[in-house]
């Protein structure tokens, strides 16, 4: 028998107005994988004012969204797409690199895709 699973996990760490927040995507997302996690991202950014950005999305294991999903994911962007310096896809799909030219419309920042963690995490330190 074989189990699949999919959701996020998610790390977020805060010097002054800087937040580093880092996801691990597995499987398909589902909308109610965004409804437990962006309360945790909203609360944590609205006790700042001008909050940075920098974030490293694991999507090595990712499999895409749901409709729904990729809507909750889009509003998010779009509330937050001033407040977004970096943000690094990692994983070796190769509509990953489409993705990421996609979000490169969406937010102020730059958004990228890389196959190798370790230079997705370099970048984000330059």
């Amino acid at each position: 028998m074989t189990s699949l699973s999919n959701g996020m996990t998610i790390g977020l760490e805060r010097t002054n107005n800087d937040f580093f927040i880092s996801l691990k995507l597995t499987g398909k997302l589902t909308h109610e994988d965004y409804q437990a996690i962006i309360p945790i991202v909203e609360s944590a950014l609205a006790k700042v004012v001008s909050p940075n950005i920098d974030a490293f999305i694991d999507a090595s294991a990712f499999e895409g969204w749901e409709v729904r999903a990729a809507w909750d994911d889009l509003v998010f962007g779009l509330k937050h797409n001033n407040e977004f310096r970096k943000v690094a896809i990692y994983g070796d799909k190769d509509w990953l690199e489409s993705v990421s030219k996609l979000g490169n419309w969406f937010v102020t920042g730059e958004v990228k895709h890389f196959t190798d963690p370790a230079k997705a995490l370099a970048w984000l330190a330059e």
